[in-house]
């Protein structure tokens, strides 16, 4: 806007979707109402490695209502393997007879019922040629190589090694996080109706335009014969970034029967036929002078992943770049095991890395008998160690300071086991949160009507983060109306192209978009408005005027109510489709959205500036001092994202990270049968997640930051920084109550007794 004016951009709002999710109106994939749907139900393997020699139908056949199995015996042409979002290779399901990793889809059973269906898939009786597995880290058969190009880049600056050696204060540690899995609340559905020729899928996604490019490669079709829909989405937090094997076989399916199919997986099939975080291991080798200057930084990284797979999140793109230190060596290595892909989980890189580099950071500061928070600021770059370029900007001391005045840092007894209340033991900890501020190109089409409503299309996708509230919110400011006046209408292949919902990016992709939409419109009302030969606004400067209160203003008071700008603009409605093009990226980029290719400006990848969010996490933990039962009563994170579009959902969102950080450190690990290379906790009952009980008290401040250099509205992502750096805090407040000092997650009684 020319006066830069924000009416509702930054003032909380409540989610204008609310209503419909709370009776139930907000329909998701599988509520999606398709015409007599058949449904299907999937048969997973019982073994980790080997192949399927063959199928024992008969009983199965046998079960009222049942129409079709499908195995790769019969449909196994039908479809190709789906092309991961990155990595390289996967691994196949009904394409052939190979088993890759336990629960790997290995047929579907179609019936007029679920339970039908259900019923059947369990007396499908298969025959297998099994081999040895290898599950994990140190297993006989698990093969490692160095992650040497692709999708990360290793830094090497000065001479890490001699620094280390030479250094006054050193640590030498390795750290170690488990395999989890995302558990969100809406199960991984799919439904795929064909009319003639034409295919609809009904799935929830994070990227429409990317699951429709996908499964148009796997089924050998155009992709404008596809149509994806995926209004609301309960729960992502990455497993729904990229197409899965199930979508294309669904569509055979219903292509098969000529009638809609729908499949609905069960809680322990989600573990097996997603994706989830990879089992990671890290050596981390920090030199530093006796004032706590940092001199050698070493992280090298080991992930868990598929056989043919080459995923990897090398969160040592983050680590390089958070402390200053003139010598820095970073590595990233993979091990292949009998195990489904990994993929994004929730601050991919950051969550397992920086638990890493953060705990060894309190190390440090035992060490050096320094006061963690001063750790940090003695470490205070003035420029991104890893490639010398300016930060946009940078108010990670901010953070830490407000933090520990809010927490009572200064009240801490720095000797470990010296405070307590009873029984319990009380420790005190914090580290540092940071995640680069991505963004990606997106479409949106603004069409204001005669009533004064604005109508918002883009194919954005709300995973439960507020989008549908944030992109109201920012029409409503640039616009000039009320909340109520804006409709959102989002989640379909019908609609602009908008890139993944995921990296924290989405919100300052679409929100830049639809900013840059309804400037169109302003523009084209003060065009009209200055060239008219009537009104009081003509002959005025167009950039001098703004649309605010249900009115075209100008300088000095000049106003002209918006039904009138509007019809001199347009005899009914006024349209504007626009594109936004994020700084750093190609002109091209646009069309690779529309093509379902993942394009997007990372935080470390522009010319001009590295762009990052930044955090502190302080956390109180109690230990007993007999049973060594660990809690969490109370914790403080403060952040600093930039321009904040809606602090309601903006502090849920914080919350809720936080929260699930204390998840990652004590409660959530997908426990593996060694010698199986099986997954033994796959449900909501034994797979451990925080509840009411285990979380107490969860203060969030949002520092004030403005960043006008990471994209025009100073958006940055704040999904993913909420989680970070909890694990460390905890693990360091574990230490500082007990004497303990673990390096593996999630911390256990067993491991403090």
């Amino acid at each position: 806007m020319p006066d830069g004016t924000h009416t509702t951009i930054g003032q909380p709002a409540i989610r204008i979707d609310g209503r419909a999710k709370v009776t139930g109106m907000a329909r998701y994939a599988s509520d999606e109402v398709v015409a007599n749907p058949a449904h299907a139900f999937l048969v997973t393997s019982a073994i980790a490695r080997g192949r399927v020699r063959g199928f024992r139908l008969e009983a199965a056949r046998a079960v009222p209502g049942v129409l079709d199995i499908l195995t790769h015996e019969n449909v196994g042409g039908e479809a190709e393997k789906p092309q991961p979002m990155s990595g390289g290779d996967t691994t196949t399901t009904l394409e052939s007879d190979r088993i890759w990793h336990d629960g790997q889809i290995i047929a579907l059973v179609l019936a007029e019922s679920f339970e039908a269906a259900r019923e059947a898939a369990h007396k499908v009786e298969v025959d297998y040629e099994a081999e040895t597995p290898a599950a994990s880290f140190g297993s006989p058969g698990a093969e490692e190589e160095v992650r040497e190009a692709g999708e990360h880049k290793d830094y090497k600056l000065g001479d890490a090694a001699a620094a280390f050696a030479a250094a006054e204060v050193k640590v030498d540690a390795r750290y170690g996080t488990p395999t989890q899995h995302h558990n969100p609340i809406e199960l991984y559905t799919t439904t795929c109706e064909w009319r003639g020729g034409k295919l609809t899928v009904y799935e929830s996604s994070q990227f429409v335009y990317g699951l429709r490019a996908s499964l148009a490669k796997q089924l050998r079709m155009d992709p404008g014969d596809i149509h994806v829909v995926s209004r609301f989405v309960g729960g992502a937090f990455g497993s729904r970034g990229g197409i899965t094997a199930r979508t294309a076989w669904v569509a055979v399916a219903a292509r098969r029967l000529n009638r809609p199919v729908r499949l609905v997986p069960t809680r322990d099939q989600g573990f097996t036929i997603v994706t989830y975080r990879a089992e990671t291991r890290h050596h981390i080798q920090l030199g530093a002078t006796r004032d706590g200057r940092l001199t050698a930084l070493r992280h090298e990284g080991w992930e868990v992943t598929s056989r043919p797979s080459q995923y990897n999140v090398s969160g040592t793109e983050t680590t390089a770049r958070i402390y200053a230190c003139p010598n820095i060596l970073t590595k990233v290595n993979i091990v292949h095991a009998d195990r489904n892909t990994p993929g994004f989980m929730r601050a991919p890189p950051e969550t397992p890395y920086m638990f890493a580099l953060e705990t060894a950071m309190d190390e440090l500061a035992v060490s050096l008998g320094m006061d963690p928070v001063e750790l940090r600021r003695v470490n205070e770059p003035e420029r991104d160690p890893a490639t010398g370029k300016p930060f946009s900007s940078r108010s990670l001391m901010p953070c830490f300071d407000q933090g520990a005045e809010r927490f009572g840092w200064k009240r801490r007894n720095p000797s470990p086991g010296a405070m307590r209340e009873g029984e319990w033991l009380v420790g005190w900890g914090c580290a540092a949160a940071a995640y680069p501020a991505n963004i990606g190109p997106a479409a949106c089409r603004v069409t204001l009507t005669a009533e004064g409503r604005a109508r918002v299309q883009i194919a954005a996708h709300d995973i439960g983060t507020g989008a549908y509230t944030a992109i109201a919110i920012t029409a409503a400011d640039r616009l000039g109306l009320e909340l109520g006046q804006v409709l959102v209408e989002l989640g379909g292949t019908e609609l602009p192209a908008a890139g993944l919902a995921a990296g924290s990016s989405h919100t300052a992709g679409i929100c830049n978009a639809v900013a840059k939409a309804c400037e169109g419109v302003r523009q084209r009302l003060a065009q009209a408005a200055v060239t008219s030969n009537e009104g009081k606004l003509a002959g005025l400067d167009p950039a001098s005027l703004t649309l605010s209160a249900g009115a075209l203003r100008g300088p000095g008071g000049a106003a002209e109510a918006l039904p009138k700008a509007l019809a001199r603009a347009a005899p009914g409605a006024l349209e504007v489709y626009a594109e936004n093009i994020p700084q750093g990226l190609p002109p091209e980029s646009i069309g690779k959205v529309y093509q379902g290719q993942m394009a997007m400006s990372r935080g470390h990848s522009r010319e001009d500036a590295t762009t990052y969010t930044f955090g502190a996490q302080f956390v109180e933990v109690r230990v007993h001092e007999l049973t060594r039962e660990i809690r969490v009563p109370r914790a403080v994170g403060a952040f600093a994202a930039g321009t904040i579009v809606n602090p309601l959902t903006a502090y849920s969102q914080y919350m809720g990270g936080m929260i699930w950080g204390i998840g990652a450190a004590l409660h959530e690990a997908t426990e593996i049968d060694p010698h199986a290379a099986r997954y033994v906790n796959d449900n909501i009952a034994e797979y451990l997640i925080p509840v009411n009980a285990d979380v107490r008290s969860i203060e969030v401040i949002m520092v004030p930051e403005q960043d006008s250099q990471v994209n025009p509205l100073g958006i940055k992502g704040i999904g993913e920084i909420g989680i970070v750096g909890m694990n460390a805090a905890i693990s360091n407040a574990v230490w500082h109550a007990t004497g303990r000092r673990i390096r593996e997650l999630p911390i256990r009684i067993e491991d403090l007794l």
